[in-house]
């Protein structure tokens, strides 16, 4: 019976739909999973096998699946207001929303979208459009990391730094300009990541000094770059990049797309190095996985920058479900889990937990470059075979994980709710991939491509 429902399911997957940072023709080899129901940290398929979720889902879901919480709300707003244009119109959510983030990041305004490569898009418009209401029309370039990524649409692929990417869809894009990334990993012998930074910082203002006049934003994913590879990085860039876009009067977006929520090991990754940024992106984690969700908060003096009788002199921007109530409901829900259940300080336990049984994973011996940054874990594999990330990938589906390797870089983002029965199978399972992968090590013939 569940047998007969999986392959009727796979059938019409493969039939219909178009999956996303997918090569269709790898799925002739490996399954596509049809899953049936999900609940805590894991998934289930049609024939009755569970998996854990080692990836919150492509990094939204932060409390579990199937969360009651979060459940509730949603019905609970259903018999009231499922949705309403926002445009001339608003609703007791959208409101409460804002304010709470207001409230917890010091920016006062709020503008919402769909995803993250919204946000990246809305932040962008917004601040070339702040630039020209100020008289400053040269300034129309963008300042980003190598190796950034800041989503897919063609306006925020022209701030990522994804070969895969940035490289097909070339002729599209804006040409910006990249600052070297402050990679931890770059560290010479004896020298910290805080060295690292500082030469990044250093770097950063060469280029601000060059071309500060024509910049009018430097986008950045705040201490951890994930399609990078999760590339981490010590807070002092943060503080040094606040400090020269203040000098070289360029705006600060703080893409937090990926690494708000307690992600990082506080609520908004930027608290770690005490800076507030003139936008900051937020989206995945907001509304618990639940319904799709962005917002862009910025400060008060950009947003009277738009304050005019002149229609033109408005943000002009929207689309049809801004500020979705039910999606609000679901984020408002969020940050009272956050508040009621006091999420950062129990994550800091459950972290370092997960860290003690992961020591053994970082004392592999073809394991490099182990890093950790709050409910965040990576490494890079020093394996020769050119179907590393997809092997991997099987390997570990094979033994109930859900663990999307990036190129090979191995990591674990799971749900904040993850119990040590589940740290202990993550760990295992990868212990037995890796013997497995590198017994049957081979000399790459090409790079594998980098999929998240």
């Amino acid at each position: 019976m569940h047998d007969s429902q999986a392959q009727h399911w796979l059938a019409r997957s493969r039939a219909a739909v178009w999956h996303p940072c997918t090569q269709m023709k790898r799925h002739e080899t490996l399954p596509i999973i049809p899953i049936a129901r999900a609940d805590g940290i894991w998934l289930e398929d049609f024939d009755g096998k569970r998996y854990i979720d080692g990836v919150s889902s492509w990094w939204v879901n932060l409390f579990g699946h199937n969360q009651p919480r979060i459940k509730q709300a949603l019905k609970d707003q259903l018999d009231t207001l499922e949705h309403v244009i926002l445009a001339g119109f608003t609703h007791q959510p959208v409101v409460e929303l804002s304010e709470r983030l207001a409230a917890l990041t010091g920016l006062g305004h709020a503008f919402y979208g769909s995803d993250g490569a919204s946000a990246t898009e809305i932040a962008l418009k917004m601040s070339f459009h702040y630039w020209r209401n100020h008289g400053q029309t040269q300034k129309t370039r963008f300042l980003s990391l190598e190796h950034s990524y800041h989503g897919e649409t063609v306006g925020a692929l022209a701030v990522t730094d994804v070969p895969l990417f940035s490289d097909t869809y070339a002729p599209l894009l804006q040409h910006n300009l990249r600052a070297p990334s402050p990679d931890a990993r770059l560290a010479a012998p004896r020298e910290t990541a805080a060295d690292v930074a500082r030469r990044a910082a250093s770097a950063l203002e060469s280029l601000l000094q060059q071309h500060g006049h024509e910049i009018a934003a430097f986008i950045i994913e705040p201490l951890v770059q994930g399609a990078a590879g999760m590339v981490m990085y010590d807070p002092l860039y943060l503080a040094e990049a606040r400090r020269l876009c203040d000098q070289y009067r360029v705006h600060l977006i703080a893409d937090e797309i990926a690494v708000g929520f307690g992600r990082t090991g506080t609520l908004f990754a930027c608290e770690q190095a005490a800076i507030r940024a003139d936008f900051l992106c937020l989206s995945k984690g907001i509304t618990g996985g639940y319904l799709p969700l962005s917002c862009v908060l910025t400060t008060d003096d950009i947003y009277a920058a738009f304050y005019d009788d002149d229609v033109s002199r408005g943000f002009l921007h929207s689309h049809s479900y801004t500020g979705n109530a039910l999606a609000c409901r679901a984020a408002l829900t969020v940050l009272d889990i956050f508040e009621d259940e006091q999420v950062i300080a129990a994550n800091l336990a459950t972290a370092a937990l997960f860290s003690r049984h992961l020591a053994e994973i970082a004392a592999h011996p073809a394991v490099r470059h182990f890093r950790q940054r709050g409910m965040i874990w990576a490494f890079d594999v020093d394996c020769q075979r050119a179907d590393f990330g997809p092997a991997f990938f099987s390997l570990m589906l094979q033994q109930g994980c859900l663990v999307r390797p990036i190129g090979k870089t191995v990591y674990f983002m799971p749900p904040y709710i993850i119990e040590e029965s589940h740290m202990r199978q993550l760990v295992d399972a990868t212990l037995m991939a890796l013997t497995q992968l590198l017994a049957g090590d081979r000399p790459s013939s090409r790079p594998e491509t980098a999929l998240p």
